[in-house]
Formats: C-alpha cells, sequence, structure tokens
C-alpha cells in the first residue's frame, strides 16, 4: 500500500473536518492535497496532480524546493524569533542581499503581502507630509478599479468588489479609484495637489490578468514623477520571475518608487512579504512607528535568502518567459477549435483564459473540477475567468502534458 494512504483521514473526511470547524471564508475546490514536490501534489489518496495555481504565485520556485527546505530546516533548529526588540545574525545579511537584487537602499521586512500593502501606504503618506509637504491628514492615494491588493479593512476600503467590501465599514478615506489602464484618468487625478501616490498591480491577477497597454506602466511613472507623486508597484503576485522578467515592471525598465514584494519571496515556504524603497522614502519611519513581531525573523531572513537565489540559479525568469510563449501559443491554437472559450491574455506564466459564459454562469468552476478529475488543479476567479500559473520550474515536455490536460477537458466540456 502506498505509504500516503495510511494512518491518514480520507479527503472526504479531511473536508468534513474544515466545513464543520473552520470559518466559511473560501471556496475550496473539492481536493485535499497531502504532498507537494516540484509541480506536482497529491491528494489523500495518493492521486498525483499538476498544481496550476501555486498558491496564487506563492510557490513560483515548486513545492518544497530542496535548498529552501534546508534554509527552513536549518534556521529552523538554530534560532526561530528575537523579535525586532535586538538584533539577529540573519536579518542584516538578507536585508544587503534583497536591496542589492532588487537594487533599493532599503527594505522593511513584514511577513503576508496585505501587510507589506499597508506598509507602503504608511510609508507613502508618511512621505507625503513630511517631504512633499501634504496637509496633515489630506494625503490622497490614486489606485485602480478591480484591484486586489489584500482583505484589511483599510485594502478593501478602496476595493470594488462588493465580497470584499460588503457590510465591512465603514471605511478608511483618502484613496481615489480610477480605471486600470487608463493614463488620461491618472492624469487628471493627479491634478490634486494633496496626491501622494499611485498603487497600482503591474499585471491585475485576482481581476483575471488583466495586462495593461505596453508602456502603460512607463508613462504612468512619468506622469507621478512630474507630479511628485511616488510609484508604487504591488508585485507580490506578479514579482520574483512570474511574468518573464524579475519583476513585471523590468519589462518596461521600471523602477518604482515603492516596490512591495511576498508570496514566492519565500518560494510559499513560509510568510514573508518586503517593501523596499530608497532612503529619501524609507528613511521617513523612525523607531516606534511601523513593525511587526514576526517581520525580519531569522527563519524568514534564511529562506527568502535561499528563494531568490533559486530564481536566480535556475533561471525561472527566463523559464516563464519562453514557456509563457509556447502555453499562450497552444491556447490559441484550442481556442481557434472551440466555441467554449474566446480568448488566451497574460504574460510569463502568469494568464488566464477567458470562457465564452457569463460571469454568473458556472461552466468554468465546472471545467476546474473536470481539470482536477484529468489531473491539473487551476481554480476559476470572476466566475468566468480560469487563472493558470504553474511553478517556474516546469519543463516544456510537463508544460505539455498539462496543455494536453486543458485540451482534453476543454474538448469534452458538455454544458
Amino acid at each position: 500500500m502506498d505509504t500516503m494512504t495510511t494512518n491518514t483521514l480520507s479527503s472526504a473526511e479531511a473536508m468534513e473536518l474544515e466545513n464543520k470547524y473552520g470559518a466559511h471564508n473560501y471556496h475550496p475546490l473539492p481536493v485535499v492535497l497531502k504532498k507537494g514536490e516540484g509541480v506536482y501534489v497529491w491528494d489523500c489518496e495518493g492521486k498525483q496532480y499538476f498544481d496550476f495555481l501555486s498558491a496564487y504565485s506563492a510557490v513560483n520556485q515548486g513545492h518544497c524546493h530542496p535548498k529552501i527546505v534546508s534554509a527552513l530546516n536549518e534556521q529552523a533548529s538554530t534560532l526561530a524569533l528575537t523579535s525586532r526588540a535586538f538584533y539577529n545574525d540573519a536579518l542584516g545579511p538578507y536585508e544587503k542581499y534583497i536591496t542589492e537584487f532588487f537594487g533599493f537602499d532599503k527594505v522593511l521586512p513584514m511577513n503576508t503581502g496585505a501587510e507589506a500593502v499597508e506598509t507602503a501606504i504608511k510609508l507613502c503618506r508618511k512621505w507625503g507630509y513630511e517631504k512633499k509637504g501634504v496637509p496633515a491628514n489630506q494625503a490622497k492615494i490614486i489606485v485602480c478599479e478591480d484591484n486586489f491588493h489584500g482583505r484589511t479593512t483599510t485594502i478593501v476600503s478602496f476595493s470594488n468588489d462588493p465580497d470584499a467590501n460588503e457590510n465591512f465599514g465603514p471605511f478608511t478615506p483618502g484613496f481615489e479609484s480610477i480605471p486600470h489602464n487608463d493614463l488620461s484618468a491618472l492624469e487628471t487625478a493627479l491634478n490634486d495637489e494633496n496626491v501622494v501616490g499611485f498603487l497600482v498591480e503591474p499585471i491585475q491577477g485576482e481581476a483575471g490578468v488583466f495586462v495593461p497597454d505596453e508602456g502603460y506602466l512607463s508613462k504612468a511613472a512619468e506622469l507621478c514623477r512630474s507630479k511628485n507623486v511616488l510609484f508604487i508597484a504591488d508585485e507580490v503576485q506578479t514579482g520574483v520571475a512570474r511574468t518573464g522578467k524579475v519583476l513585471a515592471c523590468d519589462h518596461e525598465n521600471l523602477k518604482p518608487d515603492i516596490l512591495i514584494l511576498g508570496k514566492a519571496l519565500s518560494g510559499g515556504m513560509y510568510p514573508v512579504s518586503a517593501v523596499l524603497a530608497d532612503d529619501e522614502v524609507m528613511m521617513v519611519i523612525k523607531p516606534g512607528q511601523h513593525g511587526s513581531t514576526f517581520g525580519g525573523n531569522p527563519i524568514a531572513a534564511k529562506v527568502a535568502v535561499a528563494a531568490l537565489e533559486v530564481v536566480r540559479e535556475e533561471k525561472l525568469a527566463e523559464n516563464a518567459e519562453r514557456l509563457g510563449n509556447i502555453f499562450r501559443a497552444e491556447m490559441n491554437r484550442i481556442i481557434a477549435n472551440t466555441d467554449l472559450v474566446n480568448s488566451v491574455r497574460g504574460k510569463g506564466l502568469l494568464n488566464a483564459i477567458l470562457v465564452n459564459d457569463t460571469p454568473d454562469s458556472k461552466t468554468a468552476w465546472n471545467l476546474c473540477v473536470n481539470l482536477k478529475e484529468n489531473g491539473l488543479l487551476a481554480k476559476p476567479t470572476h466566475g468566468n475567468i480560469i487563472r493558470f500559473a504553474p511553478p517556474l520550474v516546469m519543463t516544456e515536455a510537463q508544460l505539455m502534458e498539462c496543455v494536453a490536460i486543458i485540451e482534453k477537458t476543454i474538448m469534452d466540456y458538455k454544458k
């Protein structure tokens, strides 16, 4: 008997426990995962699947990458947490490594993507008051419609997704929402002298992998700088090689004023996030004004260095670029032979297909259930969009296996 099936819960039992004792704040696909390695995961019964979600782009380096596992285990058995009340011998080397890796003067370490976004908001506002000279409590940050930056109270205050903000008010003021990929709207919004920042996802992942026009990001940054406004790139999902460059901003040779990272910064091994900026921005934060008990802990520091080393050593950005081009070409070939799917979009290995149905239909969900049955895990977003984001360690041969599964599932689908 497979050792994975001994002394364990069945998938049905595990789902029943979650449903009974856990808050119902997620609607997972009906699969219970027990093991992961590289591009594969296995359920409680030992069935193998391709992971085509990568924990929403957190597992770019693949499941349980041995180098990252080793870094975690070694540090966890030595020193796990000190808080920032004391120095530790892992944080300084990590700070040097990550700032040089991404080309910034300073890093502020946190744990989750949402915490990093909140950190960037605080940092931007403080800069606005102390450097730009905006009147007290008047700072405004521009955001984009259909954004997804997290689920804290402040972040959902500037979401237009009713699932995110309905019955969670009153909301935090100080944000103005404009259409994504609209330079004219940004230019108009920037005329307000109290604007201190523009917070944007280079590609809107949760909204359905919306890729803006070429040149949008760099032109937006130019507009911001002409008005002394900080350009803030939320690369929690798009960063760390996912889109075929180390950062999605790199496609336009753009260095943001504030960079937000998370997810794959740890290879999915541990909660690690970071906000990077140069001294002129970062040094407005003084002792006691922001922090986190776990932010910058020794395990996080060692894991993040290992995760970034894997990206560079294994050329994951280059692999994502090459395989992404192949994947979109294959999807377009499939789309030409079906009326079920009408388009594919994305960059690198962050892609989505648009199911030719209404957002309130069940087609995309049913397709994902059928993909699961055929050995591939993906998840719909916004009703009729299916996001595809496999680990970046995937080989071309593995990718073509996945293409065959997707093609079979689409062609066999019966409404």
